[in-house]
């Protein structure tokens, strides 16, 4: 029989950093009932494996359910892989082209391998949803959608726009929400997690368990992280984002480039430091910034990297960027030339794994983020005839280096 901490210590953990847990009473009576029986919550996330390279913005819910797991509860991943056919219109414009099945596979065993770096892989339960949802048969998903009215469904912001600006809504959208509430009566979830953008999906989870006859799930939404801008949410595609993946030396740089306001939310949602410990580091935000955030960089990178990681990331950062040395291990990188000898300047960043793409090494050009030797470049049609001009240094942006040596 599992034992778990006071209920009153489990909520106060359970509450750090979530926007609302609906409602927070049947929370504490099913905690309570946890304590009493010994049989731990089942706690659920659902993954859209539409989005399998994981940043921090991914990994605040992932912590959050990591606590449960400490608390003494299960934890149950479930990879969407064929609600992923689907395609999920939280905060979409538009129909979204679905998945095969065969890509939400291959992106949810890769979505499986980054989200234990924050969950016990031990204790985390993974599931596909396809293994109930693919067995359904035509009456069963009828009867499923005969549990919820379009009324309801087009009080969902997304659709109600949508409707209102005579934008097509694909029939197989409204499934998405049942589906996923589908996978609460499967599994007979006690709490789901996800961002404010799940909500809706969340609530209607409650409402399909309600009609399958078993008690309802307590949602829980956390919020929508910030990227690196300080505008818009973490996304790859903004090139906002700090990777969950990313080098020690990349993730420090990044965390330290985070507007001051921003501190705050990244130490209470991105860090497992102790929740006793926020109010202090909520004070030194205000008052030190700059010494804030290098704490928070450590903290950040000892999570995923580990300590000694943590503090070579942070002794780099000092020799590159407050010393303005180049650092002795440049990975050296020989190109591919695209005609004899010549290579033009985005190819090569992006051969050298300097920029995800052409697009990015364009924008990092145009905002005079990349040098050659020291020299900086602004022109993205400029070209290197590697034959003559290498060896040399080529830098992006403050902390990415290559040795460009020739055959």
């Amino acid at each position: 029989m599992a034992t778990f901490p006071p209920v009153d210590e489990q909520l106060k953990q359970i509450r750090r950093g979530v926007e609302e847990i609906i409602p927070e009473d049947e929370l504490v009576n099913k905690l309570k009932e946890a304590e009493r029986t010994g049989r731990p919550l089942i706690a659920k996330l659902g993954c859209d494996p539409s989005r399998p390279d994981l940043h921090l913005g991914h990994a605040v819910v992932l912590r959050k359910l990591r606590q449960f797991q400490d608390l003494g509860h299960q934890a149950v991943l479930i990879i969407g892989d064929f609600t992923g056919m689907i395609g999920d219109p939280s905060g979409r414009s538009k129909t979204r082209p679905p998945l095969t099945l065969e890509e939400t596979r291959i992106n949810g065993r890769s979505y499986f391998e980054q989200a234990t770096k924050v969950l016990d892989p031990d204790k985390t339960r993974i599931v596909y949803n396809s293994e109930w949802l693919g067995r359904m048969t035509f009456s069963e998903v009828v009867r499923l959608a005969g549990q919820y009215t379009v009324a309801r469904m087009l009080e969902r912001d997304v659709f109600e726009t949508r409707y209102k600006n005579g934008e097509p809504i694909g029939v197989h959208e409204f499934l998405y929400p049942l589906a996923q509430a589908q996978d609460s009566v499967a599994i007979r979830a006690d709490v789901e997690l996800g961002g404010t953008d799940q909500k809706f999906n969340l609530l209607v989870g409650r409402s399909i368990q309600q009609a399958s006859g078993m008690a309802p799930q307590v949602c829980i939404t956390l919020p929508i992280l910030p990227g690196t801008d300080g505008v818009e949410k973490m996304s790859k595609s903004l090139d906002n984002y700090i990777g969950i993946d990313e080098a020690p030396e990349e993730m420090y740089g990044k965390v330290l480039s985070i507007p001051d306001d921003l501190i705050y939310p990244y130490f209470e949602l991105g860090t497992d430091v102790a929740t006793d410990d926020l109010p202090r580091l909520k004070t030194f935000a205000e008052e030190n910034p700059r010494g804030a955030k290098h704490e928070l960089a450590l903290s950040i990178v000892r999570l995923y990297h580990g300590e000694a990681a943590a503090q070579a990331a942070r002794a780099h950062f000092q020799k590159t960027v407050i010393q303005g040395e180049i650092p002795d291990d440049v990975p050296e990188f020989r190109p591919e030339p695209e005609s004899d000898t010549r290579i033009g300047l985005l190819t090569l960043m992006t051969q050298a794994g300097l920029s995800q793409s052409n697009g990015e090494a364009r924008r990092l050009v145009q905002q005079m983020a990349v040098s050659i030797d020291g020299e900086k470049i602004d022109d993205p049609r400029f070209e290197i005839d590697v034959s003559v001009q290498a060896p040399f240094i080529l830098k992006v942006g403050k902390r990415r280096y290559a040795r460009i040596v020739w055959r």
